[in-house]
């Protein structure tokens, strides 16, 4: 080994979904959104003045932050833009998670909080979720150096009322609980409710769900103005431009188009309605997910072997080859024909295995 190899920092990455080429596909696996943005998205970006590109972005992404300010009803300052709710989550664990107590987030969560504990040197711990995947509000109750709670949870599904949320903060107003919303846009209540009772409380959504622009990565903060202010101060310490243009123009666009937002968040919540009914009928039991996804487990089909045929079959799904989820696929919710292939294949597969 060479010497500089020595001081490499070596962590064990965050492994994302898997992205196939082709178009004959039925792409469920990274919990994307089956509609194409909003017209007045799609609009923005065909009217992108070309010369804009040759400078700069707005470092302080005033027109986005000004959108989502009147559209939630705060001010500028209680607004923290970023590239996707990764890069928000992220600059959040770098501005806040530094004492020497452990962090808490459950075992079973959104693997990346792991990968930016380890990253970022932060010590921590995993409560355990209890066997219907909630959270224990009482393993939130001791000493610690910050929260990290996905609400809905991924890959579960699992929402946890607002009532448990605001016990947990409220219990720990001396450190930082961010609860991560990435998928609050398909019925869940919103922890946003709590910011004007709790300065210690970030709350962080995205794009990339509801709003149909994953290939854009937006994601944004919500906090009060101490807390919005120490993450840009680490931000403008760390990299000032993280916004492109384009990013910050289409999704101005994307908060003003809100009757568009409203109709397809429905129709998503519709057809995942819909799918749980038929998932039942053929066997499948799965929280009740409050999400764009479900989290699927059946008594008599092996899940690793469901996926593998599945993707024989040009339909993409998420396995987890992990303790606790080795029995479960998590699903997208795409649109209701897709979904229709999706239930006949896995009937298909199923009669099959009774032969």
């Amino acid at each position: 080994m060479k010497t500089w190899e020595k001081y490499i920092r070596r962590v064990e990455p965050y492994i994302p979904g898997e992205q196939p080429a082709g178009s004959d596909i039925i792409k469920l696996n990274t919990n994307e959104n089956p509609y194409p943005p909003a017209p007045e998205v799609i609009r923005a970006g065909q009217e992108l003045p070309m010369d804009r590109l040759s400078r700069y972005p707005d470092p302080e992404a005033s027109i986005l932050r000004k959108a989502l300010a009147k559209h939630y009803g705060l001010s500028q300052e209680e607004i923290f833009v970023g590239v996707g709710s990764d890069d928000v989550l992220g600059m959040a664990f770098l501005t806040f998670f530094n004492s020497e107590k452990p962090i808490l987030f459950p075992n079973i969560t959104y693997s990346f909080y792991e990968v930016w504990a380890e990253l970022f040197g932060i010590p921590y711990e995993r409560p355990e979720l209890t066997r219907d995947f909630h959270i224990c509000t009482e393993d939130y109750k001791r000493e610690n150096g910050g929260i990290v709670l996905a609400n809905p949870n991924a890959p579960t599904s699992v929402f946890e009322p607002l009532l448990w949320i605001e016990e947990i903060v409220r219990a720990n107003q001396d450190s930082v609980v961010i609860i991560d919303e990435a998928y609050i846009d398909f019925g869940g209540q919103s922890s946003r409710e709590l910011l004007t009772r709790y300065d210690n409380l970030l709350v962080v959504q995205t794009f990339s769900k509801s709003r149909s622009l994953a290939g854009m990565r937006i994601g944004f903060g919500m906090g009060s103005r101490k807390l919005i202010k120490a993450m840009n101060d680490v931000k403008y310490s760390y990299n000032s431009y993280t916004m492109s243009q384009a990013a910050l123009l289409m999704g101005e666009a994307s908060v003003r188009a809100d009757a568009y937002f409203q109709e397809t968040t429905k129709r998503i919540m519709e057809t995942r309605e819909w799918l749980k009914a038929e998932l039942r009928r053929l066997g499948f039991s799965f929280p009740d997910s409050m999400t764009n996804f479900l989290f699927i487990t059946h008594e008599e089909i092996e899940a690793e072997k469901l996926f593998l045929w599945l993707k024989e079959q040009k339909i993409y799904v998420r396995y987890f080859r992990k303790p606790l989820l080795s029995e479960y696929l998590r699903v997208t919710i795409g649109a209701r024909e897709d979904m229709e292939v999706f239930v006949a294949k896995v009937g298909e597969y199923m009669t099959s295995q009774k032969r």
